[in-house]
């Protein structure tokens, strides 16, 4: 059977994630992609996750603890805008899941002017063979518009350092997330 997006955009990241390595969860929401990296780095890897909304940090923050992962984890409450600030490292591979946290205020809602920034960051910081997987719910206010520019910045980066794939289900109602895969040569 076929995976939805998110289901494939896990199973692309852990081809290319190996212990000890460092990632980036963008966009940390609920902290099951957060959850998803730790387990794949493992306790001598790093992942730096990151949400502007506290009630994000404090989900991801239960969720890791019971689990016991969050001594690999640094949890930051700012803007995926921002990733230079935190992380200087060589990643591997990074994840955004656009749109809003579930359970939440859903006018509180990612937009390309943060996203962009966020993913070119993430460009230069990855590894060759290292992946970004981005998710792009779209089916509320201002959800198109951002996977518009995405997709539109995306087709323009450089054919000889990165290729990107886009997977989408083209029969399914509703707006299903739309993955978009890019891969350091």
């Amino acid at each position: 059977m076929l995976k939805n997006s998110m289901q494939y955009s896990h199973i692309v990241l852990q081809e290319i994630i190996n212990k000890g390595d460092n990632v980036i969860d963008a966009t940390m929401g609920n902290g099951h992609d957060t959850q998803f990296l730790a387990k794949s780095v493992g306790a001598t890897g790093h992942v730096y996750a990151f949400d502007i909304q506290q009630d994000a940090i404090n989900h991801t923050k239960d969720r890791l603890t019971q689990l016991d992962l969050i001594s690999q984890t640094t949890l930051i409450n700012d803007s995926h805008s921002k990733i230079d600030n935190y992380v200087s490292n060589p990643i591997s591979a990074a994840i955004f899941n656009l749109g809003y946290l579930p359970g939440n205020n859903k006018s509180i809602i990612t937009h390309f002017s943060t996203t962009i920034p966020a993913i070119n960051s993430c460009l230069r910081l990855l590894k060759v063979g290292g992946r970004i997987a981005v998710v792009c719910y779209y089916g509320h206010p201002g959800g198109k518009d951002e996977l518009d520019h995405i997709t539109h910045y995306l087709s323009q980066i450089e054919q000889q350092e990165f290729s990107v794939l886009r997977y989408e289900f083209l029969n399914q109602i509703n707006q299903p997330p739309i993955l978009l895969i890019i891969e350091k040569k």
